[in-house]
């Protein structure tokens, strides 16, 4: 666990000002402009002897010389990160891309990429003195929320859309998570957390409301070079909701450039969502720096249903300095996608990893994949979350 005495040698830069704070007491976004802050490490400089180490450590704090931690201290961990990097032979070959590899995150401890960012936010959180959470949720962050509080002994309120998949509900209630469940979307549970917060003095744990999910979900990228041997893919396909793992993988790429421990050309970072949801999307066609909310937001992959999220300037940055771009997929097609992928390949896909795999199919047909690519798809999430056991066949 974590020791509050640590000194931070990191600090906090505003991502869309020129506002800088220290990393002391309890951040939330910027004061000035409201805008979400992101951790420099201006005192650090990772050497090669670093990165040796990191090969014979495990898991996701494996990336210390990347990550908010202090040398004296100890995360609030459950053994999230190396989870598989996995070769699709056959979906590439149908898709026209050979080189196609998936990065398995429903292998994580709760189920989903949302362990690696809850993680390191309940990790600096309780270092600095939080009692109590409070979070909305689309599901899966519900989940791990609940789970790291339980791990650090901190009660958390999750506030969930009535329409979450009820086997996620269970998960954040078996957790000890306190469930409040909302007759609408993410933005409403959101309000109702802020509130809350104000209300009980607890700390929001909301996506990019504090500046540490981010660092979680960065670990990401660090992964995904080690297991490449340090050298970088030339695409990766995300499916977008709050976009924390697509900022912090785009972070964490330009850090081991500038580390010296990768070379060579980032990737193109691709955006996939729901066309029931697609606000990311619309202002990159549009060419938009911000995302408009988009209206009356509905899709079966509950993690894409986020119809305005903080972050959408800084994903649509991420998209267009590294060349990528944004697709949309029909909801009938990606739960399609997703349940025709995990009886070919074995890998449990949850709708919104169906539709980075269709996102992968579009790209391909209009050009912006090549053959000779070597291409990342990400399934943030394991399918059985999203699976009712009364939908079971019949035996």
């Amino acid at each position: 666990m974590t020791n509050p005495s640590s000194a931070a040698d990191w600090t906090l830069e505003c991502s869309g000002c020129d506002a800088r704070r220290g990393a002391e007491g309890l951040p939330t976004v910027c004061d000035r402009c409201g805008m979400p802050w992101l951790v420099r490490y201006p005192a650090r400089a990772p050497t090669v002897v670093d990165r040796a180490e990191v090969r014979r450590r495990h898991g996701m704090w494996r990336y210390r010389p990347f990550l908010p931690l202090a040398p004296d201290e100890e995360p609030v961990t459950l053994g999230e990160g190396d989870t598989p990097l996995l070769r699709l032979e056959r979906t590439g070959a149908r898709l026209g891309i050979p080189d196609l590899w998936v990065k398995d995150e429903g292998a994580n401890p709760t189920g989903s990429f949302k362990a690696r960012g809850l993680s390191a936010a309940v990790t600096r959180a309780v270092a600095a003195g939080a009692g109590r959470f409070v979070l909305p949720t689309a599901g899966n962050a519900g989940v791990a929320a609940s789970a790291y509080g339980a791990r650090a002994g901190r009660p958390v309120r999750v506030y969930a859309p009535r329409t979450t998949p009820r086997t996620i509900l269970s998960q954040i209630a078996a957790f000890g998570g306190d469930l409040v469940l909302i007759d609408g979307h993410i933005g409403d549970c959101g309000r109702a957390s802020r509130a809350y917060a104000a209300e009980t003095g607890a700390f929001d744990l909301s996506t990019l409301r504090e500046p540490y999910r981010i660092e979680g979900k960065k670990t990401l990228g660090l992964e995904l070079a080690l297991q490449l041997g340090w050298t970088f893919p030339q695409a990766v396909i995300y499916p977008t909701g709050g976009g924390t793992g697509l900022i912090g993988m785009w972070k964490a790429f330009r850090e081991l450039r500038d580390a010296g421990w990768v070379g060579g050309e980032l990737p193109r970072m691709y955006t996939v969502q729901s066309t029931g949801c697609a606000p990311v999307v619309r202002a990159f066609d549009a060419g938009a720096e911000h995302c408009e909310a988009w209206e009356h937001p509905w899709t079966v992959a509950s993690g894409l249903r986020v119809p305005a999220p903080l972050g959408g300037a800084l994903m649509l940055r991420a998209l267009r300095e590294s060349g990528g771009g944004a697709v949309a997929v029909a909801d009938e097609v990606l739960a399609r996608t997703a349940s025709e992928a995990t009886r070919d390949t074995g890998i449990d896909f949850s709708p919104e990893g169906g539709a980075a795999l269709e996102g992968v199919r579009l790209l391909a047909a209009s050009g912006a994949l090549r053959a000779g690519d070597r291409v990342v798809v990400f399934n943030t999430g394991a399918g059985w979350l999203y699976r009712d056991p009364g939908d079971l066949p019949p035996v």
